[in-house]
């Protein structure tokens, strides 16, 4: 193996352009007789590129480092993957005549397809990184320089940023043609590419229409194979044929998610999971994802195990208009599934741990830079973050943090009079302050907070983690005096009666409640829990099919443990308080 423009070449490939194209002075004529070899049209692009390669071949070729290939998000499939990938559609797609592959890399697809289907008349392959154009065509044609009886189709490679490609040009040309569309897209987030200043980005838009603050915080950011998935549908959902890309589980679960209101002409949803760090050495939950096109549209996915085709594991997608994780279990305890009385918040958002989370040693606060400073209590609260949540009771917290605001935006000017210690200490640090890059704190005031409001002074609170994968939900009390605080991991109702807490405790830790949530959360999911999920809860349905005779048991128990001493002489109000506030 050799390096020729940045990429591999084979020797037998070598000697096969050598030989061939020695006594051919120019690329017109070359392209010719390669694609007399093997159906590559314009194998060079201009005259320079024909002339570097015949020079270059003749030569000793020497070693060229591979560039970081981490803004294209790529993750090239290996042969053994593509070939396997490729065996497993022709159960469904025997006689594709017209391959796409978007992002062809380099070009393991298209081999592959090549090799299992002999029904292929034509080939488009898209490709932004010219050296993996040069690799393509060179795999192509080492496969016909071992094949050399296989068919040959047209096969055009282009070298181009896939979202200034109009793929509806090749709609036009294969109106009636059954097509495959194959590939790998980019495994990364509009957000990654952008902090590596990539070209490799589609236009900016909101293209989910998320509302101003969503789009701030992170729903605005969205997986480049997600937008290059739909961007196929757009331009073949009335083409004659199928789709399969490997991409993120988030992805397969947001396209169908989405499906719902896009209406795409797409059925027979299949997930096949595929082992990523066997494949890729990536730690990343992906999968195959295949549809049939042009068809009336479906809403539920069926997932596989890639590697033991016929077991099928489960059914997620839309009933009716839940969306839910498993259909099967959804089934036998949709019942709750409705609207929370009681809102649930995320708790507060800083991006300046080493400044406003501390510990407290012998009386005195220590913050993430190890510094020890003398503040005053007023502005200080305990703290709880996702990895706190473990006991169904928490009296006490290991950390503070500082709560600069008591509702988003209130001026914290104020802070220089009442609180001067803890102001010089902001002050001190307003450069760190300063370099939060978050967009939610441009034109604020100074040391701003957000996920503060009234709701976060309740002295009750029910919390859960929402990065864990815990199903269990603890009750926050009061350290001396004084409402604790939860980060923005994790999510909480407040209350401001402690009955109305541990009721709700209670009912949200029920087998029933736990079941619930497994059939509408996805355990690969960034967070498993949100707020969107939590407030499907209907905690007064809840309250109806929880027997009082276990609510007593659980009042007993947790009464014994954490010394309480609670009954249900609050029941009727709390069940009248949560009917009032739907």
């Amino acid at each position: 193996m050799m390096k020729l423009f940045e990429t591999n070449i084979t020797h037998q490939v070598s000697d096969f352009l050598n030989k061939n194209l020695q006594k051919i002075n120019f690329y017109e004529e070359a392209n010719q007789k390669i694609f007399g070899a093997c159906g590559i049209n314009s194998f060079f692009d201009n005259q320079p590129d024909f002339e570097i390669l015949k020079e270059k071949i003749s030569e000793n070729h020497n070693i060229v480092k591979e560039p970081d290939r981490a803004e294209y998000g790529d993750f090239q499939t290996n042969d053994n993957l593509a070939t396997k990938i490729a065996e497993l559609l022709k159960e469904t797609v025997p006689h594709p005549k017209v391959i796409i592959e978007p992002t062809c890399g380099k070009g393991n697809f298209i081999v592959a397809s090549l090799k299992t289907f002999d029904t292929i008349e034509k080939v488009w392959g898209i490709e932004i990184y010219k050296p993996y154009i040069w690799e393509t065509k060179f795999n192509i044609l080492q496969f016909f320089i071992n094949h050399p009886e296989s068919r040959k189709p047209a096969i055009t490679i282009l070298h181009f940023n896939v979202f200034d490609f109009d793929f509806k040009q090749i709609t036009q040309h294969h109106l009636s043609d059954e097509i495959l569309i194959i590939g790998n897209p980019p495994w990364v987030t509009n957000s990654k590419l952008s902090s590596l200043e990539s070209s490799n980005l589609p236009a900016k838009s909101n293209f989910k229409k998320h509302s101003g603050f969503d789009a701030i915080t992170g729903k605005g950011n969205f997986d480049i194979a997600e937008t290059i998935t739909l961007m196929m549908f757009d331009a073949f959902q009335y083409s004659s044929g199928h789709f399969a890309f490997l991409v993120k589980n988030a992805v397969i679960k947001n396209v169908v998610f989405d499906q719902k209101q896009r209406q795409y002409k797409i059925s027979h949803l299949q997930k096949h999971s595929i082992d990523s760090k066997k494949e890729f050495n990536v730690s990343v939950d992906a999968s195959l994802f295949t549809c049939k096109l042009n068809t009336t549209p479906e809403y539920q996915c069926q997932e596989f195990d890639f590697y033991h085709h016929s077991f099928h594991t489960n059914k997620f997608g839309w009933v009716g208009n839940k969306f839910v994780s498993d259909i099967e279990r959804y089934n036998l305890k949709n019942e709750i599934d409705g609207v929370c009385p009681f809102e649930w918040r995320q708790g507060v958002k800083h991006d300046c741990s080493a400044i406003m989370e501390l510990d407290k040693v012998n009386g005195h606060y220590i913050n993430g830079l190890k510094e020890e400073i003398n503040l005053e209590d007023g502005l200080i609260y305990g703290f709880l973050k996702s990895s706190d949540l473990k006991n169904t009771v928490i009296k006490n917290t290991r950390k503070y943090t500082i709560i600069t605001q008591k509702k988003i935006g209130q001026k914290t000017s104020y802070i220089q009079n009442d609180y001067p210690a803890t102001y010089q200490y902001l002050l001190q640090h307003l450069s760190i302050f300063e370099a939060r890059k978050s967009g939610i704190y441009k034109n604020k005031p100074l040391f701003s907070i957000f996920g503060v409001g009234d709701y976060s002074f309740k002295p009750y609170k029910i919390a859960i983690s929402g990065l864990y994968k815990s199903y269990h939900f603890t009750l926050v009390l009061p350290q001396e005096d004084r409402p604790v605080m939860l980060d923005d991991t994790c999510y909480f109702i407040g209350f401001d009666k402690i009955e109305f807490a541990v009721y709700t405790v209670i009912l949200l830790n029920s087998k029933t409640t736990e079941e619930f949530l497994k059939s509408i959360t996805f355990s690969d999911a960034k967070r498993t829990f949100t707020k969107d999920i939590l407030m499907r809860i209907n905690i007064l349905k809840l309250a109806s099919i929880i027997s009082k005779q276990e609510i007593e048991q659980q009042l007993i128990y947790l009464n014994d443990k954490y010394r309480l001493s609670l009954n249900l002489a609050a029941w009727e109000e709390f069940i009248k308080t949560a009917t009032l506030k739907i």
